[in-house]
């Protein structure tokens, strides 16, 4: 019995109709994804900043980041506080930090991957463990990468990319020039520009300052230089300014010397929180 091939125009109209459907599924598919997926603002003190592809604006609670590149950015003396969507996280952004959406995912058992960018500036996770395999929580700093599935964290990152990581719960798996270290609970590692991560050692969450003034004369200008040194994963404001350290913790800063007197704020922080304000003074 001969078979009867179906008219062209049926198969064209057919190969339509699959490539609309799959189509419709496929932007069903992607919209779903938008809508599961965001990070929330729940606490905002004094200037923080939201920004999307197309707007910016001062952040304000119930606000969220969906979009891959939205960001949001802490001023001097600031801070704001976010949800991962079903509430698998907190994540607390300290003051002159910025913090963005490199990726906001569904894996195919439906779990959850979340991927970040700190530029700048500290950021604490709380993250409960993940109920599927497929789930991901990355933090990704100039120099490097820290993973969880399930921890509580922090990270200090200073204007040279230097990146400080102390882990209060869980592991964290810290990443960078190829070469990966497990940092456990109560442990603290860094990561220098163009280096793997520094070999885990207690952490001690310890904000003690040393520190000495050098006074000099250059061109007849009567200057001088703040040397000091705090723990090594510790990030250091010095009047409003962000320092870089060293391997050792190590920082020198030039300031200006006021012909009477001068009076200096430094802050040190700790990659989990913990802060001690220093007011010193060179007579």
């Amino acid at each position: 019995m001969k078979r009867q091939a179906a008219p062209i125009g049926t198969v064209v109209i057919a190969a339509i109709l699959l490539v609309v459907l799959v189509t419709q599924s496929m932007a069903q598919q992607a919209i779903q994804v938008r809508v599961d997926r965001w990070l929330q603002v729940r606490e905002v003190t004094n200037e923080v900043t939201i920004e999307h592809s197309s707007s910016r604006h001062a952040a304000q609670v119930g606000d969220r980041l969906q979009a891959v590149g939205d960001s949001i950015t802490t001023g001097k003396k600031s801070s704001a506080t976010l949800i991962v969507d079903t509430g698998v996280g907190v994540i607390e952004v300290s003051e002159q930090t910025t913090l963005r959406v490199r990726s906001l995912a569904m894996a195919p058992d439906n779990g959850r991957i979340t991927r970040l960018d700190v530029p700048i500036g500290n950021a604490r996770l709380r993250v409960r463990r993940f109920t599927h395999k497929g789930s991901e929580l990355e933090i990704q700093t100039p120099v490097g990468l820290s993973g969880v599935r399930g921890t509580e964290f922090g990270v200090a990152v200073q204007p040279n990319g230097k990146t400080g990581l102390a882990v209060r719960q869980g592991l964290v798996m810290s990443t960078a020039q190829n070469r990966s270290v497990t940092v456990g609970a109560g442990f603290q590692s860094f990561t220098l520009p163009g280096e793997p991560p520094s070999h885990p050692v207690r952490w001690t969450d310890d904000t003690s300052l040393q520190y000495d003034f050098e006074k000099r004369i250059e061109r007849g200008v009567r200057k001088v230089r703040l040397q000091g040194q705090v723990n090594p994963v510790n990030s250091v404001v010095v009047d409003g300014v962000s320092q870089s350290t060293d391997r050792e913790g190590r920082f020198i800063t030039d300031l200006q010397l006021v012909p009477s007197y001068l009076r200096i704020q430094v802050v040190v922080m700790t990659p989990l929180g913990r802060q001690k304000m220093y007011d010193l003074a060179l007579q």
